[in-house]
């Protein structure tokens, strides 16, 4: 319940997860930045915690990850296709 107010929290603050065709590829980001959901999503399988997502892209606030958070869970085929089509061989 919590995620989902913080969703909709973020979703007034201009937080929401955007898709802009030319930007990274059309992938879906965190509101007008540059951050792909699915790169923070990996970040997370990858044992990332939501304070080290914070310090190390000082630009997105808790909102932003519930949003991301939130945006995986409605999405998770998307979002493991961009994981998957992005991995570094």
């Amino acid at each position: 319940m919590l995620d989902f107010v913080l969703f909709v929290k973020a979703r007034h603050s201009g937080a929401a997860i955007k898709r802009t065709p030319g930007v990274c590829g059309g992938e879906a980001c965190i509101g007008k930045t540059r951050i792909a959901v699915w790169m923070l999503e990996e970040a997370r399988r990858q044992g990332v915690s939501d304070g080290e997502l914070l310090q190390d892209y000082p630009g997105l606030n808790a909102a932003d990850l519930a949003a991301a958070w939130a945006y995986v869970e409605a999405h998770p085929a998307e979002i493991e296709n961009a994981i998957q089509a992005n991995l570094v061989a």
